[in-house]
Formats: C-alpha cells, sequence, structure tokens
C-alpha cells in the first residue's frame, strides 16, 4: 500500500485515526527518547497508523523483545503487516481495549501511544487507560503523544507521576505524557 493510499485512508477516517497527518519523525524521536529500550522485553504500541513510531521502536528494541502493534483500521493492518514482518512484531487488527487478550497475563515495559484520545468514546478511553495501567510493569512507562492539555487529568488516577513536554517539530504542535506508575 503506497504512502498516498495511507494519507487517503487518514482523512476518509478521521474519526478513528484523529490526526491530520502523520508523525514527523522529530516527534517519534522525542517521544521515543522518553523510553528505555535497553531492558525492555515486552513492549506495546497503541495505534501503529501507518508505521512511523513502530518504525522507530523495531529500530530500537532488544533483538529478543516482542512488539505488539494495535491498529483498528484494516487499511494500516496491512500496510503494517507488510512493512513489519519480524517474528518479534505482531501486529494486532484490534481495539486497544482488548489488550489484556493479547498479553496472556504478562505486562509490557513500555506501552507507547498515538491513539486519538480526544475522539474515544470516554468509556472506551477509560477502559484503554485502566488496562494500560494495569498491564504496565511497576518500572514501566506509558508514553503518549496527544494534541490536549486536558487529557492528564483524565490519566491522572492511574499514574502517580505524568511529565509533559512539548515539540514543534510536528503538525500540528504536540504534546508528550511520560506516565509511571
Amino acid at each position: 500500500m503506497g504512502k498516498g493510499s495511507l494519507v487517503k485512508e487518514l482523512f476518509f477516517n478521521i474519526k478513528t485515526t484523529g490526526a491530520l497527518t502523520f508523525s514527523s519523525k522529530s516527534l517519534v524521536n522525542k517521544m521515543l527518547s522518553f523510553a528505555d529500550f535497553s531492558e525492555a522485553t515486552l513492549i506495546v504500541e497503541l495505534g501503529g497508523g501507518d508505521g512511523s513510531i513502530t518504525k522507530g521502536i523495531v529500530e530500537r528494541m532488544r533483538p529478543d523483545a516482542k512488539l505488539l502493534v494495535f491498529e483498528i483500521n484494516e487499511h494500516f493492518c496491512k500496510n503494517l503487516e507488510a512493512q513489519f514482518t519480524q517474528p518479534n512484531v505482531k501486529i494486532v487488527c484490534d481495539s486497544a481495549e482488548k489488550l489484556d487478550d493479547y498479553l496472556n497475563g504478562n505486562k509490557a515495559d513500555l506501552i507507547l501511544s498515538s491513539l486519538p484520545f480526544s475522539l474515544i468514546p470516554k468509556d472506551v478511553r477509560t477502559r484503554i487507560i485502566e488496562k494500560s495501567s494495569a498491564f504496565l510493569h511497576d518500572k514501566g512507562r506509558f508514553i503518549q503523544i496527544l494534541y490536549a492539555y486536558s487529557l492528564k487529568y483524565h490519566l491522572a488516577p492511574y499514574f502517580k507521576q505524568i511529565k509533559t513536554t512539548f515539540t514543534l517539530k510536528n503538525f500540528p504542535p504536540t504534546l508528550i505524557m511520560i506516565c509511571e506508575r
């Protein structure tokens, strides 16, 4: 699937993609700079999209680590499956609210998310955040890119510490929240 086809899908399904454009390389690098990949053996990405963040994760993760990438858009899933054929990368074409169904009781070291929480119904958003917190190792991190600071108040009951940073090197400029349990 070509980049043009992915861009078309981005615009036709704005309610599920939640973005005007894909994440810039600068945003990906800044987001992933807050993740410690040296000890991470189980990594989860919520909202694989075009694979720009997935690519950055794969480049940084240990060879023995496993990556689960959740994406609900079938076109994006097919593209991700074609891009990432490594045996330790699994594309999950399902909702992030079913995270626990795929972890088999294991906890993730890192959960990296670009989900458009402001467009996701509150009850679904709450389940995703609850499960992300519950299935994250005590020393793990949940890192979310977003465009509205108000999400911090929705994350606060589930994470003890939330740091926020900002990057102008993306369109639109983007917040990054680094959450710890």
